[in-house]
C-alpha cells in the first residue's frame, strides 16, 4: 500500500463509516512536522492531521488507533458534545472504538527532548542559583537570600551544547 494523502483520506472515511456510523466530510492528511504527537484534529477547519513518523516505526494498526482517536474529537465537536481529553464523552467514545489514549514515543525521540529548565541563575554574593525556564532580566530582580546581584550562567544542554538564550 502506498502512503499518500489520498490514501489516508480513504481510510479515515472508511474508520469513520465502519467504527462511528457517520462520515467523514473533512480533509485527512500526512503533516511531517508533526513531532510529539501522532495526529491533531484541526478545531477551525475540522481537518485531521497525521504524523507519517508513526506509520513508518509502528505500522497501520498503531496508526488506525490514532485515527478513532482523531475522530472521536472530529465527531464529539460537530455534535457539540465533550470533544476534549478531559471530557468524559471523548473517554466513553474512545474505549468504546477502540482508539488509543496516547500514541507511542518514536524512536530516538526520548533524547531529543529539552531540559526542563534553560536559564541558571547565579547570585554574585552568596552563590545561590535559581533555575528558569525563561529568560530574566537580572537588572531588575535580586537575590532572594542576600540581596545580591544576579547573573545568568550558562547551562550545558544533553547534547553538550551551551543554551543561554
Amino acid at each position: 500500500m502506498t502512503y499518500t494523502n489520498q490514501s489516508l483520506q480513504q481510510w479515515v472515511e472508511m474508520v469513520s463509516l465502519r467504527d462511528f456510523g457517520k462520515p467523514f466530510r473533512h480533509q485527512a492528511r500526512y503533516n511531517g512536522r508533526l513531532k510529539s504527537t501522532g495526529g491533531r484534529y484541526l478545531l477551525a477547519s475540522h481537518h485531521i492531521e497525521i504524523n507519517p513518523k508513526q506509520l513508518e516505526a509502528f505500522g497501520e494498526e498503531e496508526v488506525e488507533r490514532i485515527i478513532k482517536h482523531e475522530l472521536c474529537h472530529y465527531h464529539l465537536h460537530l455534535e457539540g458534545r465533550g470533544y476534549r481529553h478531559r471530557d468524559r464523552d471523548f473517554k466513553e467514545l474512545l474505549q468504546a472504538v477502540g482508539g488509543s489514549r496516547y500514541c507511542r514515543s518514536l524512536p530516538g525521540a526520548e533524547g531529543k527532548r529539552r531540559l526542563p529548565y534553560r536559564y541558571r541563575l547565579e547570585c554574585v554574593d552568596c552563590r545561590h542559583t535559581y533555575l528558569r525556564k525563561r529568560r530574566v532580566d537580572v537588572t531588575k530582580y535580586v537575590c532572594g537570600r542576600c540581596r545580591g546581584k544576579l547573573r545568568i550562567v550558562p547551562v550545558r544542554t544533553e547534547t553538550g551544547r551551551k543554551d543561554h538564550g
